[in-house]
């Protein structure tokens, strides 16, 4: 009872006067803001066309022309991060988030735990008569922290939030997410399109529109019970992180737009963006791979996956590629504008909207993760099999597609970041500069005004509570609070030529760090991790004037060495004062070695149930690499027994038990590019009986040129019972995950995309006709681990 009880107790009721007050919900003024935080994923700063780019938003448009477009809105470089510093108000690293949420050290800064001692803007707000709701992309929760056998502090529900409605990974197949529904897993509302309707441009599920859809119920939830109650939501459609899946009309929407390429595209962004005012006159454009020449303290060259290849030099084929990779992004983006327009819509209708305080913006710049070339199926490269051009292109007609899981290179990554160096994952300004917008009608007079004042992520939550006339409380939930460490940005509303209330602002990102103040950026001269560059404190730093100067092409740290040296001192008290230390590059078999929490360790004996929710990869029996055996004990029916008895992966890489047509059969999909399937050769038998698949790992195998296993070779049998019925011999399987996000092991159905379309029935292709007592998996040998590519896995989940 946080509040005293002013009422009279005496022997009976009747003589006695009752006080409410210390009982009574948590009222909001009348009046109050709603408040809407909408974050993009993945959006460079020369994205979107109302700041230069070729993308079309007309719904973020129309709230850009009524508000405030921010021209020097920072963020952390990285989603977990910047999500973690947006919600609390303080600096990442403070808050524990230096990295990505599984990336998790044990470290203040690094342990993936926002601390009860920084509430989160839910938290406070729920405590003050909102309701709160938050959607799509959560990822503010470590991965041993994932499944149902574990805690749910970080969950969002136990963050503030009333309800859920998302994902809590770095990314989501847009055709078959991995939803969670409050506290616990939920199958998708609707099937989403096969691969032959997509491409006749048919309808079907995708994530974002059911994410309005929901957002949209949960206010009517509350709105047609108490209209006056004002609500915070925190909306994460994850868009536009890969894959970029889109319907095809969508994507066509922008055939020949990017045939020009991303350099001449870029040329044409910076004159939009000085013509609009966004960028000052005489802003440069930086080169395309300002690191080439930069060397560690022991010689070590920048990590070749940043690197842009000059259009020129690709091949008419190549030309063609990317340029339709481009054009698919560009879709994704235009489509998710298009349903997150109901949303807006919506509120308009019921008059919600003048009196919303929106903050639109992305949680870092464009991701260079698609690497030089680019990806069709992006799990093929962290299998470590190489894509051709040539299978590239024959997927080139379904880029999108439920067909394929898509990235494009850093050659756009660097043009939808126009004009600035490098990309997401950088303390440079194309990892960091972002696009903001605030929209408030009721509270901003001014309209489709530009705003120039130096602003980052930990500032929104700070303006937030300055617009709502908010305190931050001493104590939220028995924990001490840590001071806010960003600074409000509200007396820029109205005052356009006003200077920016914040000194000085601390960036630390896998080994990438710089430091702002008054208009002057210092930037060590650092590749992000795991560039294995180390020696940190022998790193050059450049001194940019960014005022000026906002690509950072003019390094000026020689003419001003003593501003130069201050601000390096700087960076140093804010990275002890931030828990900013120790720093991250190491090699990636260290960086992945580094013991890291679980709920349960692996094990060589695993037993599953029916009926239970799916079980992430994470924890789930790890089979890469070596032999096992996998058994469900099972009751038959009758010969129209049919359906999945398990399933883990996707169609871009699985394996599963089934039955149709009264056989047993077992599938392995070896990275969506062949489906080995064993079919037993008797029928499954009525009553009681064990059915199972039994893999003996022969060798590891690599492709041609490389010393990097890409597969492991065995020969699979099928059993009935103890008699063996089917067998593949030279089975490939693989030794990366099956999936970057989702597609965990699911007994009695395939809850996501599934491993194979040779099953019968429909979504999710439960069992029918038969019983499951349980599935036993049986492992030997020590499991594959691929580090590098496992590493480059969990940086891309962000």
């Amino acid at each position: 009872m946080s509040k005293a009880f002013k009422g009279v107790i005496n022997l009976g009721v009747t003589d006695s006067t009752p006080d409410w007050d210390p009982y009574a919900q948590p009222q909001a003024p009348k009046g109050a803001p709603n408040v809407l935080f909408l974050v993009w994923d993945d959006t460079g700063f020369g994205s979107w066309d109302f700041f230069g780019g070729p993308i079309e938003m007309p719904n973020m448009s129309k709230l850009a022309n009524n508000g405030l477009k921010y021209t020097q809105f920072h963020t952390t470089a990285l989603c977990s991060p910047t999500r973690a510093a947006l919600l609390s108000g303080r600096n990442h690293t403070t808050v524990g988030m230096s990295c990505v949420a599984e990336a998790t050290e044990g470290f203040p800064g690094m342990n993936g735990h926002i601390p009860g001692e920084a509430a989160l803007i839910g938290e406070i707000l729920s405590d003050r008569g909102y309701n709160t709701y938050a959607l799509g992309k959560w990822h503010c929760v470590s991965e041993d922290e994932t499944n149902m056998a574990s805690s749910k502090r970080n969950w969002p529900t136990h963050r503030g939030f009333e309800r859920f409605y998302g994902f809590l990974g770095g990314e989501a197949n847009q055709y078959y997410p991995n939803l969670v529904q409050d506290q616990q897993f939920v199958d998708q509302p609707a099937d989403p399109v096969s691969v032959d309707d997509w491409k006749e441009g048919k309808d079907g599920y995708l994530l974002t529109a059911d994410l309005v859809d929901r957002a949209i119920g949960m206010i009517g939830d509350a709105k047609q019970v108490a209209p006056d109650r004002p609500f915070f939501m925190y909306f994460c459609p994850g868009a536009n992180h890969a894959p970029h899946h889109v319907p095809k009309a969508w994507a066509d929407k922008y055939k020949g737009k990017f045939d020009l390429g991303y350099e001449a595209i870029r040329e044409k962004i910076l004159a939009k963006q000085i013509k609009l005012g966004i960028l000052p006159k005489g802003t440069e454009l930086s080169p395309i791979n300002p690191l080439s020449d930069v060397r560690s303290a022991d010689g070590k060259p920048s990590p070749a996956m940043s690197d842009v290849i000059p259009w020129d030099s690709l091949s008419a084929e190549e030309k063609k590629l990317q340029a339709r990779m481009a054009e698919v992004f560009a879709g994704f983006s235009s489509y998710a504008d298009h349903e997150i327009g109901r949303l807006i819509a919506y509120l308009e209708d019921t008059g919600e909207l003048d009196n919303t305080l929106i903050f639109v913006i992305s949680d870092n710049g464009a991701s260079g993760e698609g690497g030089p070339d680019g990806a069709v199926n992006e799990n093929k490269f962290f299998n470590s099999v190489p894509s051709s051009v040539d299978e590239n292109i024959k997927l080139l007609d379904i880029l999108g597609s439920p067909g394929t899981y898509n990235h494009y290179s850093t050659g756009w990554a660097f043009a939808f970041n126009t004009p600035f160096k490098l990309f997401k994952q950088d303390a440079w300004e194309g990892g960091v500069c972002d696009p903001m917008i605030v929209h408030w009608p009721a509270g901003i007079k001014a309209k489709g005004e530009l705003r120039n004042q130096y602003a980052h992520v930990t500032d929104i939550v700070p303006t937030v509570y300055d617009c709502l006339g908010i305190e931050l409380p001493e104590t939220v939930k028995g924990f001490t609070q840590w001071p806010l460490e960003g600074t409000s940005f509200k007396h820029t509303f109205e005052k356009p030529k006003a200077k920016t209330a914040k000194r000085s602002q601390f960036y630390q990102m896998l080994g990438t760090r710089a430091l702002w103040r008054d208009g002057w950026k210092v930037d060590a001269l650092h590749p992000s991790s795991p560039a294995d560059w180390g020696h940190f404190g022998l790193d050059k730093w450049a001194l940019y004037h960014t005022d000026v100067d906002r690509a950072e092409i003019h390094d000026v740290a020689d003419q001003h060495p003593e501003l130069a040296a201050e601000l390096v001192a700087l960076w140093y008290h804010q990275a002890g004062k931030f828990f900013g230390l120790p720093m991250e590059d190491r090699p990636t078999v260290e960086f992945l070695s580094t013991p890291r929490p679980q709920v349960a360790p692996p094990r060589d004996h695993y037993v599953y149930y029916p009926n239970t929710l799916e079980v992430p990869e994470a924890v789930a029996v790890n089979i890469r690499g070596r032999s096992y055996i996998l058994a469900a004990d099972v009751v038959i029916d009758g010969p129209d027994a049919e359906g999945v008895l398990f399933a883990q992966g996707s169609n871009f890489g699985g394996h599963a038990l089934y039955l149709k047509d009264g056989k047993l059969k077992y599938v392995y999909n070896y990275l969506g590019e062949k489906e080995q399937v064993i079919s037993s050769n008797i029928d499954v038998p009525k009553g009681k009986v064990v059915l199972g698949v039994a893999f003996e790992k022969e060798k590891l195998v690599s492709p041609p040129d490389s010393d990097r296993p890409s597969a492991c070779i065995g020969n699979a049998s099928l059993f009935i019972g103890k008699k063996k019925v089917g067998e593949c011999k030279g089975m490939q399987t693989q030794l990366g995950k099956f999936a970057l996000a989702g597609e965990g092991f699911n007994v009695g159905r395939d809850r996501g995309a599934p491993v194979t379309y040779d099953y019968s029935g429909a979504r999710p292709w439960k069992l029918t006709g038969a019983t499951i007592k349980q599935v036993i998996a049986d492992v030997s040998g020590e499991a594959y681990v691929d580090v590098e590519r496992e590493a480059a896995a969990m940086m891309a989940r962000d």
